[in-house]
């Protein structure tokens, strides 16, 4: 049992404290979704060997009772082993199965693009000692100057709202990705709009979006885990003329738009994929 309720987790943060790693933001959630305390170790990119006595360089990593567990899918993972009789965060193989495909895809419709526009900022905010590595490093993934990449960002910002449709269909039937209640995948997810907040200085999703619901509630858990003073707004983007429309207005698309329980439920839409006006009644 972990001592005094405690697990110890090691952070990878920025200069104002709030965590950059989607992976350890997604640990800090599995931490208190099995309703244990966080003992966190600050620090950034820079001495993770150091601090971990050469255990690990990379992050997250967490000390339970003096047991070392890295990766933060073999950490979820680990708690669910350990501590079967606390909330589940991975139910059944499946959902991590498919939180992955998930997660795959929105790194590739998110993470990607906002990285190039926030670029700057991420390096900007983190420790001073850190700014060298990620520049160095970050130039070399990119294969760019940082101030090149950034190029076209207000261009750029308006163009992945649409592109998370997928995300707002599935919540319109569901509270959280996990049904009812939040699991392993919302906090997976989750964790792209946390990073995003700790390094975007510009907003990238529109008030009203449908999104919106889900990340409030979903910052608020186990106390506004979320809710770092370090974090920006990711609300409040301001549309352009000619930008695209940022959500389906009118809710979900793809498939049925109501369940089917009869001729009645589907008559409308039927009416409508011919071109035909529904018979009233």
């Amino acid at each position: 049992m972990a001592k005094d309720n405690k697990i110890t987790i090691y952070d990878l943060a920025l200069a104002s404290g709030a965590t950059i790693s989607p992976f350890v933001w997604a640990t800090k959630y599995a931490i208190a979704h099995k309703g244990f305390e966080l003992d966190i170790v600050p620090g950034g990119f820079s001495g993770i060997p150091e601090r971990t006595g050469g255990v690990t360089e990379r992050l997250p990593a967490i000390v339970d009772d003096g047991k070392w567990v890295l990766d933060s899918w073999l950490i979820a993972e680990y708690l669910d082993e350990t501590y079967p009789d606390r909330p589940t965060l991975i139910p059944h193989p499946s959902v991590k199965a498919l939180t992955q495909g998930m997660e795959a895809w929105l790194w590739g419709a998110a993470i990607s693009p906002w990285m190039t526009c926030f670029i700057k900022q991420y390096r900007d905010r983190s420790l001073e000692v850190d700014h060298e590595y990620v520049t160095t490093s970050r130039e070399r993934m990119f294969g760019r100057k940082i101030e090149d990449i950034i190029v076209g960002r207000e261009d750029r910002i308006p163009k992945v709202p649409p592109t998370l449709q997928l995300m707002r269909n599935v919540l319109a039937e569901n509270k959280w990705f996990g049904g009812d209640t939040p699991n392993y995948a919302d906090f997976r997810l989750l964790a792209v709009f946390l990073f995003t907040a700790s390094v975007a200085d510009l907003p990238v999703l529109t008030d009203d979006d449908p999104l919106r619901d889900w990340i409030d509630r979903g910052f608020d858990l186990y106390g506004g885990l979320g809710r770092h003073p370090g974090l920006s707004p990711i609300f409040g983007l301001q549309l352009k003329e000619g930008d695209p429309e940022p959500f389906v207005k009118g809710g979900a698309v793809g498939g049925l738009a109501t369940r089917n329980t009869g001729p009645k439920s589907t008559s409308a839409e039927t009416a409508r994929l011919k071109g035909e006006t529904a018979k009233a009644g």
